[in-house]
């Protein structure tokens, strides 16, 4: 499994068992892709931190009234088959409940900055 897949799975299933942090391992497109989340509100805040030597990202969810924000991940682009967007092929996700997260040239972004900006690139998943 690849970090990207294992790193959005962590955190749907730490929404779904109840819990209000998880620790993912560190890395810089891990960090971004988070920062992209919380942009769009579907993470309340992430920091660095170490565990036995281990760089980690602690994240801590949003939830309303107990319930996660996060209902669904989809990865869309995996290491055995690349998925590219371009700017005109960016659609809503659930009709604007969710989010795409794209991979551009300008770095890590949602399909509606990515849209507005008129980039496109590698579709990572999209969150619902």
């Amino acid at each position: 499994m690849d970090a990207i897949s294992d790193m959005i799975i962590r955190i749907k299933n730490a929404g779904a068992a109840g819990h209000d942090r998880v620790s993912v391992p560190y890395s810089k497109l891990g960090r971004s892709i988070v920062e992209v989340l919380k942009k769009e509100n579907f993470v309340k805040s992430v920091e660095t931190e170490s565990k036995k030597g281990k760089k980690m990202l602690a994240i801590e969810l949003f939830m309303e009234n107990r319930v996660p924000k996060i209902k669904g991940v989809k990865r869309i682009s995996k290491p055995s088959r690349r998925i590219y967007k371009k700017s005109s092929d960016i659609r809503a996700v659930k009709n604007g409940y969710g989010a795409l997260v794209l991979s551009t040239s300008q770095g890590i972004m949602s399909g509606r900055e990515a849209k507005r900006a008129s980039l496109g690139g590698e579709a990572l998943f999209t969150i619902w």
